[in-house]
């Protein structure tokens, strides 16, 4: 039996449960919460109260209860931030500290489209720099979408002018203004931080030295689900 393209799951076994457990458990799923569960669900599946099953299942989740992140809020903005016109216009930028070093790899760079709300992970180098940051940044966000107007960060302005004279340098230009650097942030890297620490948290093995190949599946995950959740596939 279908509706469309979703099969029906009749009631009985284990089977309900295996599914939810598919799009909630694993690492392509990330253990997100109810309603993005429920959406990956609702693509394939569906039956009786199916919303309630997939409610009931992330509620009870064990790993969820231990390692969900508490999610105070932050202080507030410096100064409203414009709506970016077109995708890669604008992105906020910020970093996770403190990850168990692999080579010369212990912190993590997340870039977020602040229109399309589109993340990129990138494993650094533990003490990164200005200009490392720039060179990453050139490799995994300019070469692809172009250099941003603008960038939102709360890295201080010694930070941020090393930053772009860099960046610029490696473009083979002379530093130009028309690109600018807001000291402060919109709250939306912080929370891809939360939830990239409490994936990460979930999926990590004991020797705490794989966090570095789960990004690009963490980095999926995340932006597929967001797609879908919005109704709006890019993949």
């Amino acid at each position: 039996m279908t509706k469309g393209n979703r099969l029906y799951v009749p009631k009985g076994g284990d089977l309900r449960k295996s599914l939810i457990s598919e799009c909630h458990d694993t690492l392509w799923a990330g253990h997100q919460g109810e309603e993005r569960t429920y959406a990956l669900v609702l693509r394939a599946y569906f039956w009786p109260q199916m919303r309630d099953d997939v409610e009931t299942y992330v509620r009870t989740c064990l790993i969820c209860q231990q390692d969900k992140a508490d999610h105070q809020k932050k202080a507030g903005l410096l100064q409203p931030l414009p709506i970016p016109t077109r995708p890669w216009e604008s992105v906020s930028m910020d970093y996770i500290f403190g990850l168990p070093k692999l080579g010369d790899l212990g912190s993590i760079i997340i870039v977020v489209d602040r229109l399309l709300k589109y993340a990129t992970f990138i494993a650094a180098p533990k003490h990164v720099t200005a200009e490392g940051t720039a060179h990453l940044f050139f490799k995994h966000i300019v070469k692809y979408w172009g250099l941003p107007k603008d960038i939102v960060s709360d890295r201080d302005s010694r930070f941020t002018g090393v930053f772009w004279t860099e960046l610029f340098k490696i473009l083979g230009s002379k530093l130009s203004m028309s690109s600018s650097y807001h000291p402060q942030s919109d709250g939306q890297t912080e929370r891809f931080n939360s939830m990239l620490e409490e994936y990460l948290r979930h999926f990590v093995r004991g020797t705490q030295k794989d966090w570095v190949k789960l990004l690009d599946v963490a980095q999926l995950c995340f932006n597929a689900q967001r797609a879908l959740f919005h109704q709006q596939e890019r993949f």
